[in-house]
This record gives structure tokens, sequence and C-alpha cells, in this order.
């Protein structure tokens, strides 16, 4: 991290470290913003379509039809990110089965971060996002994973740095701020997230995950933990009625802008370029949970009406649909364990699904056969 790129910063400062190399320190939100014809408009699609997305989340009978696949689509980009290879298929058949070991181990990085959203929601029913909840998600998304070694669930007590892969210290793209700084920019950034700024709610949201990102209060795992709280934010706040909106797709598809557009900020202070990229991923992705949303429901009321068409529907049915929905990848044995029900009545009610066309089986096994839906993978999966 050459200092002499960040000197003119109004973003923050270069400060030299007792061990010689120099890191970069915050300044504490808001930032000046200058507000544009571009970014009003921006501002003004973005919440339109926020508010209609969390609208439809207001109206959904079961909103976790929405949200459960909507997570694990998330969970899948944000850690692509990072570079894990799992897809989304992948998490669903790992879901439903009963490997301790994941095939790929990439996937439980993915589950991981899937039980940390789960967690966060419920969380916000008791306390606001803060250094305390950070770390309850960090200590899950963090365990029996890489970078296991790294204390999950613990802020950093060391120097860690950005840059690729393998590099040193010096040799680092990015040097988030020592340690004492880190607390006290931390600090801050809680402070921010739990008063009343004046900045509109998605401008805030940009704001904060460029300062999680900039202060990097953890070994490893922070730039999926600050994915992650963009969502919780936007819920805790009240412009989301239910998480079902989510950025890493968005962000992974345009990873090295994602990265240019916060380094950006730490060196020029170009607030404005980050803010502008930020508000066009939330209108791309609202529209595309938008879209999302309208396939998954028709296909739902599609399934359902073929259900009440048929003749000696067993009861179970219309509840293994539901979980179809929130999971198209089911296991009759799991899920026998999970409910609490005969496995014959399990069986019975997959059966009568597989004979209706809603699923089929997937693995050819004669023994922990998994049951999936295609046409709702092929919505989740784009295909």
């Amino acid at each position: 991290m050459n200092p002499k790129d960040f000197e003119k910063s109004p973003a923050g400062r270069c400060i030299k470290t007792l061990k010689d190399y120099c890191a970069f320190v915050p300044n504490p939100l808001p930032p000046i913003i200058e507000y544009d014809d571009r970014l009003i408009k921006l501002l003004s699609d973005a919440d339109r379509l926020l508010g209609e997305l969390s609208g439809t989340g207001r109206l959904l009978k079961n909103p976790y039809l929405l949200i459960s696949p909507y997570i694990r689509r998330e969970a899948v980009s944000s850690s692509k990110i990072e570079g894990t290879q799992s897809s989304l298929s992948d998490l669903f058949f790992y879901e439903a089965s009963e490997m301790k070991t994941p095939k790929i181990l990439d996937v439980k990085e993915v589950y991981n971060y899937v039980q940390s959203m789960i967690q966060g929601i419920a969380l916000l029913e008791k306390i606001p996002i803060s250094t305390r909840l950070i770390c309850e998600l960090h200590k899950i998304l963090m365990q029996g994973v890489r970078g296991e070694h790294s204390t999950p669930g613990e802020l950093r007590m060391s120097q860690n740095w950005i840059g690729p892969p393998g590099c040193m210290l010096n040799e680092a793209t990015f040097i988030p701020p020592p340690v004492e700084e880190m607390n006290a920019s931390l600090s801050d950034w809680e402070r921010y997230i739990n008063s009343e700024p004046k900045e509109p709610i998605l401008i805030q949201a940009s704001l904060l995950h460029y300062q999680f990102e900039t202060i990097h209060p953890f070994i490893d795992g922070n730039g999926r933990i600050g994915r992650l709280l963009i969502t919780l934010f936007l819920c805790q706040k009240g412009s989301l009625t239910q998480p079902l909106l989510y950025l890493s797709e968005f962000f992974e598809k345009h990873r090295d802008d994602y990265y240019a557009r916060l380094l950006a900020v730490s060196k020029i202070g170009d607030w404005k370029g980050w803010i502008e990229f930020f508000l066009r991923g939330v209108i791309n992705m609202t529209k595309d949970a938008l879209d999302t949303a309208r396939k998954i429901l028709a296909l739902h009321d599609e399934y359902s009406q073929r259900i009440n068409k048929a003749k000696r529907i067993p009861e179970i049915v219309h509840k293994l649909l539901d979980e179809i929905f929130t999971s198209p990848v089911v296991s009759v044995s799991v899920l026998t364990k999970n409910w609490d029900v005969s496995f014959n009545t399990l069986k019975s009610g997959v059966i009568k699904l597989q004979d209706l066309g809603i699923v089929k089986e997937v693995t050819g096994k004669r023994r922990n056969k998994l049951f999936a839906s295609q046409a709702l993978l092929d919505i989740l999966i784009k295909k």
C-alpha cells in the first residue's frame, strides 16, 4: 500500500505504525455528499423499487416461500466473491442430504453464510446491529471452515491486510486501521448505525458498507459479514418488511468495479462514484427479486391448482409443497426426523407429488433418495 495514493483523501488518513508500515483510518461517518440530478434520479428509482419489493413482502401469506431461496442465492453469490466454487444446487443437495461432510468443501462455507443470515434476522428482534451482533454472526460464519483459526466471533487483535492471494503485508493493496484505531472506528460505525442520520436510508446503507469493509474488524470473513449487513440494516430501519433484497449477485458480476469503487473512496474520497454504483446494484437486484418473486409465486399457484384438482391427496402433500418451495431438494428420511412424522406418511406424500410431476427422484439410489423440483431450481438458477 503506497501512502502517497491516499495522502489527499478526504475519507480518512494514513498513519505510520510502530512497525513502520502505513495503514488507513477512515473518518467517522457521514461524509459530505454532493447530490446532482443523476444521483437524485438513481436514489428515487431505487427507493421506488425497494418500496415495491417491501410491499410484496408485506402481502405474502408465507414469506418463507421467497425468503429461504433468496437467502441461499445471496449466500452462493457472496461466497463466490471470496473464491468459493459451490453452486446453488450444491447447497440445496447438501442441506437435503444427511452428509456431515459435503463432497465439495466450499458448500460448508456457503451453508454457514445461510445460518448467519437466519440468525441475524432472528437477532434483530432482540438487539440492533452492533458489535455484539456482528461477532455472533462471524462465529457462525467461520465455524468449521477455512479461516476457522481466525478467532471466530472475536474482533481481530492483530493487523490484517487486503491484496492478491498469498501476498505479504508489504505487498498489500490496502491496510485497514491498526487494532486501537479499528476499535475506535468500529464504535463510530456502530454509533452512526443506531443514530438518526439525515441521509436517506439507502445512502446510509452504502456508507455503512464502505465503512465496515474499510475497518475490516475480523481476521477473515469481513466481506461476507459486510454484505449480509446491508439487508439486515434495511430490515432494521423498516425499509424492507422481509429480507428479500441481496446485492452480492450484482457485486459478484461486477467484482472488479466493486473493489475499485470501494478503494476509490479511500484514495480520493469518491463517495459519489461508490454510492451511484451501490444504487445501481439496488435497482438491478430489486428488479431481479420482483421478477423472481412473480415466477416463484406463479409456479406455487400452478402446483397448488394441480394438487387441488387431483384425487385422493394425502393431507401431508400441502405441507410438503411449501417445504419444497423453501428448499427445492428434499429427503423423506430427513423430513421424518425434522417433522416427527412417520416415514410412510411422508413417502406417500412425496410419491404423490412425483406422480403429479412436481418433483422427481434425482439420485437413482434405492435408499436415501432425494427429490427435487427442477422447475423451481431452474427459476432460482436462472436457466
